[in-house]
C-alpha cells in the first residue's frame, strides 16, 4: 500500500522534538500513523471518537522526553498532517471548516489519563536493529491496548493489505502478575478502602465451563476476615469458581482488591527479595513519586535553575514551586508511614524464609528457579500483598513439610478473607474457620474447620433424607386421596382442597449419594529376592553440587517406604536413581532382571500430550486393546462415561492424574514408584488410592507431604537430608514433624 504520509519528515520531526527517542519507537510511529492515514483516505473522514495521537502517541513520547512542550507541539504537528489528508480525501468538507467556539484546553485533557496505568510504567528491554541492548520507557500496557484498538479497526475496515505490524514490544512482554494485579484492581491507593464494608455476598449466579454447567443459581456468603476452605470432587468446577471471581466475572466491589495465585510468576533477572517488593504496586508507585519529587527539589537548589518555557526562574518561582514539591512529598511520606514502607523488606525476607527460601536466594534471578520454586514465589507476592481477598489453588502442592506448617501459623493470623481450594484434611483443620462444599452445581457453607464440616454434613445429609421421604409419603397420601375420590360428587371438594395443598407443596430432591470412587492396581507375580537395593550409591550433578553420598538401602516385594526430608535434598533425585533415569556417580543399583517399575512424577502433567483424550493417550503409549478395554480400564480410576473422550486439556489437575495412574496399572508393575502422587486429587481419590495401595501386593515407595496418607499407607520411613539416606526411628510422620517443626508454645 502506498504511504500516504512523508515517512522523512516523521522522522526527523521525531529527531528534533524528542532527540534520544529509540529508533524501534520511530518506526512503530511512523507505521501508525500511516495507517491512520490510510485509514482516513478511504473513508474520507477523521474518526471523531477516536483521537490515536492522544491516545497513544502523545503518552509513549511523554515517557520518552522530558520536555512536555516540545512533544504537546510535535503532536500537533502530527495532527495536522492527518487533518490535511482528510481535507484532501473530501475536499468538500474544507468549505465547511470552522473555528472552534472556544479554546480547547489540551493539560485538562491530559489530567484525565488513567493514573493508574501510569504506575504500572516500567522498563522494557528492547533489541535495537544494530544488536544492541537499550532501556526503553514505553508503557508497554497502554500499547497493548492500543494495538487490540488498531487490529478490531483494521479488521472492521478490511486493510487487508496494510503494511501495519503490531509492535514487537507485545509478543515480548506478555501480561504478567503485576499486569493482572492493576487489571482486577482498579484502585491503587489501597489505603482508602480501609473503612468500608468488605464483606463479599454474591447471589443467584451460573458458571459454565466448555460448555459444560459448573454452578446453576448458586450463592455464597465472604465475610470478611474469615477463613474458607473450597471443597469438591475433581472437575467440578473448584478452580474454575475461583478465577471467575479473581476476573470479577462476579459482581466483587471494585474497592475490594483480589489477588488468585494460580500459577508460577514468569522469570526474569529480577532478584527474589525484589520480585516479591515489587508486588506492592501502590508501595512502588509512592517511591517513584518520592524519588521524582527530590530530583525536582534538587533541580530546585542548583544555580539559575529554568522553568518549562525553558527561561531562568525568579526566588518567588522556586519558593512556590518547593513549597509545592514539599506538600506533595508530605503526603507521599504519611502514606508510606501508614503501609509500614519501612519494615517491607523484613516481611518479604520472612515471608521467603519460611517458604523454604536461603538467604543466598533472596538475591538470585527470579529465571534461575524451578517451576516450583517460582509458584513459591507467587505466593510469597500474594501473602506480602495482603489483599482484602486471597484465593489460592492448592498451595501445598508444591510445599514440604517445614514449609506447609509455616504457611498454615501464618494463614492463622491473616486478617484479610481468604477463600482456599485444598483437600488436604490436616491443613483444612489448621487454617479454616469455614468450609464451602462444591456439589450438584451448588454450594453449601458450613461454620467450622473440616472435621466440624464432616461431621456435620452427615448429619445435614441425614435430617434432609429424612425430609424428603416425609414429604413423599405426604404427596403419596394426598395423590391417593386425589385419585380416590376426585369423581366422586361428595368428596370432590375435598379433592380439589389437597390438589391446591399439592401444588403449593415445595418440591425437595433427594439427596444425592456420595459416589463411591475405587482404584485398583493388578496383583503382580512374585520375583525372587534380591529384588531392589542400593550399595554404596553416591550422586552429583557438578563437581560443587553433590546430592548423594554413600546411601545403602535394601527393599523387597513387600515395602511400604515413605521418603521424607527438605525441599532440595535429593528425594526425587533418589527415585531417578532406583528407577535407572539418572546413573549414579559411584556405587551400585540393583535391580531384578524381571523387575517391573512404574513411576508418577510429579510433574506429570508435562509428560501428557494435552491434545489427546484419555483413551487416546492409552491407546498411544500402551496399544494393543480395543477402546472399549481402555474404557473399562479408566472407569477403574473414576474416569468413566464422556468424561474419558475429552480431550486432556479440559480436564480438572485431579482428573489428569487419575488417567495417569490409569496408565501406570496398565504396565501391571512389581514396584510402584511414586512422587508426590496426592497432589491435585480429591479426598475421595486420596482414599481410594490409600486403600488401592494397602491392597497392592507389590511394593510402594514414595515421596509425600501428606501426613494422613503417609500414615496409612507406610509402614516406614527414611529421611533424606544432607546428602544421606536414614531410616527414621520415630513412631511416624508426625513424630518427625515435631523434630522439625516444635510446637511454637513449646
Amino acid at each position: 500500500m502506498a504511504e500516504c504520509l512523508d515517512q522523512s519528515k516523521i522522522q526527523k520531526l521525531l529527531r528534533a522534538h524528542v532527540p534520544d527517542i529509540d529508533e524501534i519507537i520511530v518506526e512503530y510511529i511512523q507505521g501508525y500513523l500511516n495507517d491512520a492515514a490510510t485509514a482516513i483516505a478511504l473513508s474520507g473522514e477523521r474518526d471523531s471518537s477516536e483521537d490515536p495521537i492522544e491516545d497513544l502517541i502523545k503518552p509513549m513520547l511523554e515517557d520518552a522526553a522530558s520536555d512536555e512542550k516540545k512533544v504537546a507541539t510535535l503532536c500537533e504537528q502530527f495532527s495536522q498532517m492527518l487533518t490535511e489528508v482528510a481535507q484532501q480525501a473530501n475536499p468538500q468538507k474544507r468549505a465547511a471548516i470552522s473555528k472552534l467556539a472556544a479554546p480547547v484546553n489540551m493539560a485538562a485533557q491530559l489530567a484525565q489519563i488513567d493514573k493508574a496505568a501510569k504506575a504500572q510504567a516500567g522498563t522494557t528491554d528492547l533489541a535495537h536493529a544494530k544488536g544492541r541492548t537499550v532501556a526503553s520507557q514505553v508503557d508497554v500496557k497502554k500499547l497493548r491496548k492500543a494495538e487490540q484498538r488498531i487490529a478490531a479497526k483494521i479488521e472492521k475496515r478490511g486493510l487487508k493489505s496494510s503494511r501495519y505490524e503490531a509492535s514487537k514490544l507485545i509478543n515480548e512482554n506478555p501480561l504478567d502478575d503485576d499486569d493482572l494485579l492493576m487489571r482486577v484492581n482498579p484502585i491503587l491507593d489501597y489505603t482508602l478502602s480501609r473503612d468500608k464494608i468488605k464483606d463479599i455476598k454474591l447471589e443467584g449466579f451460573d458458571i459454565s465451563y466448555a460448555g459444560k454447567r459448573i454452578l446453576t443459581n448458586s450463592s455464597v456468603h465472604l465475610v470478611y476476615g474469615r477463613r474458607y476452605g473450597l471443597i469438591g470432587r475433581n472437575g467440578i468446577g473448584k478452580s474454575t469458581l475461583l478465577r471467575n471471581i479473581a476476573h470479577r466475572e462476579l459482581a466483587v466491589p471494585t474497592y475490594i482488591s483480589i489477588l488468585f495465585v494460580e500459577q508460577e510468576m514468569i522469570g526474569d533477572d529480577t532478584p527474589a527479595i525484589r520480585s516479591v517488593l515489587k508486588a506492592d504496586i501502590f508501595r512502588e508507585q509512592l517511591l517513584r513519586d518520592e524519588a521524582s519529587i527530590n530530583e525536582e527539589l534538587k533541580r530546585l537548589d542548583a544555580p539559575s535553575p529554568l522553568d518549562d518555557r525553558g527561561e531562568v526562574m525568579s526566588k518567588h518561582e522556586i519558593d512556590a514551586k518547593k513549597n509545592e514539591m514539599g506538600d506533595r512529598l508530605n503526603g507521599i511520606m504519611t502514606k508510606l508511614t501508614e503501609i509500614e514502607s519501612d519494615k517491607a523488606e523484613a516481611k518479604a525476607g520472612e515471608i521467603l524464609s519460611g517458604l523454604g527460601f536461603s538467604t543466598l536466594d533472596f538475591q538470585r534471578p527470579t529465571r534461575s528457579f524451578s517451576g516450583g520454586w517460582r509458584m513459591r514465589l507467587s505466593l510469597a507476592r500474594a501473602l506480602f500483598c495482603r489483599p482484602d481477598l486471597l484465593l489460592l489453588d492448592e498451595p501445598t502442592n508444591m510445599l514440604d513439610i517445614p514449609a506447609v506448617v509455616w504457611l498454615e501459623r501464618y494463614l492463622k493470623t491473616w486478617t484479610s478473607t481468604l477463600l482456599v481450594v485444598s483437600h488436604d484434611r490436616e491443613f483444612l483443620d489448621e487454617v479454616a474457620t469455614d468450609i464451602v462444599h462444591q456439589h450438584s452445581e451448588q454450594l453449601d457453607q458450613y461454620r467450622g474447620n473440616f472435621q466440624s464440616f464432616w461431621s456435620t454434613r452427615e448429619e445435614r445429609r441425614k435430617n434432609q433424607m429424612r425430609e424428603y421421604e416425609s414429604q413423599m409419603q405426604q404427596r403419596a397420601h394426598l395423590q391417593d386421596f386425589i385419585d380416590r375420590w376426585r369423581y366422586n360428587a361428595n368428596r370432590a371438594a375435598q379433592a380439589q382442597m389437597k390438589i391446591k395443598i399439592l401444588e403449593k407443596m415445595p418440591e425437595l430432591e433427594k439427596p444425592e449419594d456420595d459416589k463411591i470412587v475405587t482404584f485398583s492396581f493388578p496383583d503382580p507375580e512374585s520375583i525372587s529376592p534380591p529384588v531392589l537395593y542400593m550399595t554404596d550409591l553416591s550422586f552429583s550433578y557438578s563437581l560443587e553440587r553433590k546430592i548423594l553420598d554413600k546411601v545403602n538401602i535394601d527393599m523387597q516385594m513387600d515395602a511400604r517406604v515413605a521418603i521424607v526430608g527438605p525441599n532440595g535434598a535429593g528425594k526425587t533425585t533418589l527415585l531417578k536413581l532406583l528407577i535407572g533415569t539418572l546413573d549414579p556417580t559411584s556405587g551400585v543399583v540393583h535391580r531384578h532382571g524381571r523387575l517391573r517399575i512404574a513411576y508418577f512424577s510429579q510433574h506429570h502433567v508435562d509428560q501428557l500430550d494435552l491434545t489427546l483424550t484419555a483413551v487416546g493417550h492409552l491407546k498411544k503409549m500402551y496399544p494393543g486393546n480395543s477402546d472399549e478395554e481402555y474404557r473399562r480400564h479408566l472407569g477403574c480410576f473414576g474416569i468413566s462415561g464422556m468424561t474419558g473422550l475429552q480431550e486432556i486439556s479440559t480436564l480438572s489437575g485431579g482428573q489428569k492424574s487419575r488417567v495417569t495412574f490409569a496408565g501406570l496399572a496398565v504396565q501391571q508393575p512389581h514396584f510402584l514408584v511414586l512422587d508426590e502422587p496426592t497432589n491435585h486429587l480429591d479426598m475421595e481419590s486420596m482414599d481410594a488410592l490409600t486403600n488401592a495401595l494397602k491392597q497392592f501386593k507389590g511394593g510402594v515407595v514414595l515421596v509425600s507431604h501428606d501426613e494422613r496418607f503417609i500414615d496409612s499407607v507406610c509402614t516406614e520411613m527414611w529421611v533424606c537430608a544432607d546428602q544421606k539416606v536414614t531410616k527414621f526411628a520415630g513412631e511416624g510422620i508426625k513424630d518427625y514433624k515435631k523434630m522439625i517443626c516444635p510446637p511454637e508454645d513449646s
